[in-house]
């Protein structure tokens, strides 16, 4: 299992695309790929469950992955999240 935190830099926050963006490139990979935000889990790969952290700019989230790509997945999602999730 590898975890790493990272913040939120969409001006919007998690809304619908960048949601969407960000479960695309979670179901490439084989892992379990979750993130905790507050109190809550999320699943990365269900769009509803990404929407439901409401997740807002400036917040920080943390990536849990595990399984046979773990690492490759981590370094995938915190790019992406860095990257701007296509904003």
């Amino acid at each position: 299992m590898v975890s790493q935190k990272v913040v939120i830099k969409n001006p919007t926050g998690l809304h619908l695309r960048p949601a969407g963006i960000l479960c695309k490139e979670a179901m490439q990979f084989k892992s379990l790929i979750t993130f905790t935000f507050r109190d809550s889990t999320a699943n990365a790969k269900s769009v509803l469950s990404v929407l439901g952290a409401c997740v807002k700019c400036g917040d920080e989230i943390e990536f849990v992955c595990e399984g046979d790509d773990e690492a490759e997945a981590l370094k995938a999602l915190v790019a992406a999240v860095e990257n701007g999730l296509g904003e």
